[in-house]
């Protein structure tokens, strides 16, 4: 018989993830663990069942039918099984309403479901997100009809009743540049708000209802005259209402995610508060969405690895088990000291923001929520990005055939670095948190998180006072300053991830595992000054 080589297994994720688990155990009241438990081992059990259906059945991708057998227009979208999935698995498991539970604890809890739910949902946690950040946006909207009408259908626990909401900001002039939106708001003449205009890149556009940047008629040009609107985008029989599909994005991953341009021609809509300063409305929304993608990332990077450890004691080259040679252990030990630093720095986050909107933060978590939000989000999706693309190696030839499922742990993680704002926008917006505090909330942090006899403080402590003399030196320079943005998060970013592994090793010491000690140890050996000087030779080095 000839070899046959065996395939990964998939390690139940909630049961044998160490990180999450010490995590849990130390930052959550042992009743709230306890209550939360099953359904973190839910789905664990669906994660495991989704890999194992991977494997024996082909990938399938949404198909859009923009017209049935007789000409009639039905822009009908066939989802695929997980997709299908999604609402009971949300709704049973509370993957969404617990983060609005009135707990300092809420979103921790929320988001180890979705660390243990994201790959196998099929990126059905996309939506989930926006559906989140809408939840919190209307709340925050104090637009009482509105959260009468939408919250309960955004945080069931019931499928039948359970809503998504889509998030429809981009357009063809612009990304990030909401400013130069061309949708319009027309008022009609029974009082009625109705949307038409084009949206380029609208992910879910199955959802039930969605938050949309348009520009009321008359209104004046540039992001301050927008205005943002609640759409429902079926009438009461189920029909589309003022929406049209005009086709389905294909993308370099999240396949399974049913992404659309669509037109708008007469869409019912209502406004959130004022007809101006939608994007300000929308503000709410970050920190919610960009926790969900480094939660998400996070996620990609941890089933990467567990993939690749377990093949690793299954696969034998040169006489012997990859899980024995010193190399390939040294490149699985790095993968996992990044990754734990990068749970670590996300986890964080997520806690500093069920306490923030609990109203239980100290004064300082504020700005430091601020901070770290869009350092958690864009360092993150770096790491995921780099943590998959080496795990694929640890396959050789295998991790290239897209039938074993590996390849699609790349391509999705390259989203993590585009969708909820690029590398180089939340660089820039992190200037802006800076130029309010400076890195003060970050040196708060690290003297309640690293005991001063700590030996790993002098390196963390060093970082902080290299980032903030570059500040300094560059401050009068505005082109100098934005373009020192990325080494200026990177290093904040990995200098606030190393103060959480030195508490984790702290953790874990008591306990008398050594193994976070070893990843603080390994990460730190890896450097934490990312800073770029300003070289001012960019134009010359680009001008050929």
């Amino acid at each position: 018989m000839a070899f046959l080589q065996e395939s990964p297994r998939l390690a139940h994720p909630f049961h044998t993830d160490r990180v999450l688990g010490a995590w849990l155990s130390n930052v959550l009241p042992r009743e709230r663990l306890a209550a939360a438990t099953p359904d973190l081992a839910a789905l664990g059990d669906y994660a495991v069942d989704a890999w194992e259906r991977r494997q024996r059945t082909p990938r399938t991708e949404p198909i859009l039918t923009q017209w049935d057998a007789w000409g009639a227009r039905v822009d009908r979208i066939a989802l695929t099984p997980a997709w299908d999935d999604g609402p009971h698995v949300t709704t049973r498991h509370a993957v969404l309403a617990a983060g609005h539970d009135a707990s300092p604890h809420a979103r921790v809890e929320q988001f180890a479901r979705v660390y243990l739910y994201h790959v196998a949902s099929e990126f059905y946690c996309c939506p989930l997100a926006m559906t989140d950040g809408a939840a919190t946006a209307i709340r925050a909207s104090g637009n009482a009809a509105l959260m009468e009408r939408a919250l309960p259908r955004f945080l069931s626990r019931d499928a039948s009743t359970f809503w998504l909401s889509g998030q429809w900001m981009t357009e063809t002039p612009g990304g990030s540049d909401v400013g130069r939106t061309e949708t319009v708001a027309r008022r009609d003449d029974d009082g009625q708000w109705r949307l038409h205009g084009r949206k380029w890149f609208s992910s879910a556009v199955v959802g039930e209802a969605a938050l949309a940047l348009a520009r009321p008629e008359g209104a004046g040009p540039g992001t301050s005259a927008l205005a943002l609107f609640y759409v429902e985008t079926r009438d009461a029989q189920g029909r589309w209402q003022g929406v049209t599909i005009d086709r389905l994005k294909k993308k370099l991953g999240t396949h399974e995610l049913p992404t659309a341009e669509i037109h708008l021609d007469g869409l019912p809509a209502t406004p959130l508060g004022e007809l101006a300063h939608g994007v300000r409305q929308v503000a709410p929304m970050l920190n919610i969405t960009r926790t969900w993608n480094a939660v998400c990332a996070v996620a990609s990077m941890a089933r990467a690895i567990a993939l690749a450890r377990d093949y690793a004691t299954r696969r034998s080259a040169f006489g012997t088990r990859l899980a024995e040679q010193p190399l390939h252990l040294r490149t699985l030990a790095d993968m996992q000291a990044e990754f734990e630093a990068a749970f670590s720095l996300t986890f964080h986050v997520a806690g500093l923001l069920g306490r923030v909107e609990q109203g239980e933060a100290a004064p300082h978590d504020t700005a430091l929520l601020r901070l770290l939000t869009p350092l958690a989000k864009l360092w993150t999706a770096k790491v995921s990005i780099r943590i998959t693309s080496e795990a694929l190696e640890c396959f050789g030839g295998a991790g290239y055939i897209e039938d074993t499922g590996l390849p699609q742990l790349l391509r999705d993680a390259q989203v993590y670095a585009i969708w909820e704002g690029t590398t180089n926008v939340l660089s820039l917006d992190m200037l802006r948190a800076l130029g309010a505090t400076g890195v003060e909330p970050l040196r708060q942090a690290v003297d309640t998180l690293v005991p001063a006899s700590a030996p790993e403080r002098r390196a963390i402590v060093a970082a902080l006072d290299a980032t903030e003399a570059l500040l300094g030196e560059v401050s009068a320079d505005r082109a100098a300053l934005e373009a020192s943005a990325r080494g200026i998060a990177f290093t904040l970013a990995r200098t606030m991830a190393a103060a959480l592994l030195v508490r984790s090793a702290g953790w874990s010491l008591s306990a008398g595992d050594p193994t976070p000690a070893a990843a603080c140890r390994r990460f730190l050996a890896r450097g934490l000054d990312r800073l770029a000087l300003p070289a001012g030779d960019d134009d010359a080095l680009l001008a050929g």
